[in-house]
C-alpha cells in the first residue's frame, strides 16, 4: 500500500525524543527487574531447600516465575520501541498500514511502536 500522508519532520523528531526517553526509563526498569530477579533466585533457593511447607515452597516459585514475567514483558517493550525508531528512520513511522492514513497523535504518544491506527485495529474482520 502506497503511503498517502507522512508526517513532518519536526512531528518526527519530536516522537523521536518522547521513544527515546521511553526507552530510557524501560532500560532502566530491565536493570530493577534484573536485580530483583537475582535477589529473588538467591533468596528463593535458599528458602526452597529449607522450607518447612510446600506453601512456602510454591510462594517462592510464584514470585520467581513473576519476577521473570516482568522482565519479559519489560524487555519485549524495548523492542518495540526499537522498532519505532526503525520506523522513524525507514519513514513508515506514525502510519496505518492496513488504510494508509496517519494514526492519530493521541494514540502515537501512548502507543508510539503501533502499525495501525484505532479504527483499523478494531475493525471486525
Amino acid at each position: 500500500m502506497a503511503v498517502k500522508v507522512k508526517w513532518l519532520k519536526r512531528d518526527l523528531n519530536r516522537f523521536k525524543k518522547l521513544i527515546l526517553a521511553k526507552r530510557e526509563d524501560s532500560l532502566e526498569a530491565i536493570d530493577r527487574a534484573k536485580k530483583n530477579t537475582d535477589n529473588i533466585l538467591e533468596g528463593g533457593s535458599v528458602n526452597a531447600i529449607y522450607s518447612s511447607h510446600m506453601a512456602d515452597a510454591g510462594s517462592d516459585h510464584q514470585e520467581r516465575e513473576k519476577a521473570f514475567y516482568w522482565l519479559k514483558r519489560e524487555m519485549d517493550y524495548l523492542h518495540y520501541l526499537e522498532r519505532a525508531l526503525d520506523m522513524i528512520d525507514d519513514g513508515s513511522f506514525g502510519i496505518c498500514k492496513d488504510c494508509g492514513e496517519k494514526i492519530p497523535e493521541t494514540r502515537l504518544i501512548e502507543v508510539p511502536h503501533t502499525t495501525t491506527c484505532y479504527t483499523c485495529k478494531t475493525k471486525i474482520v
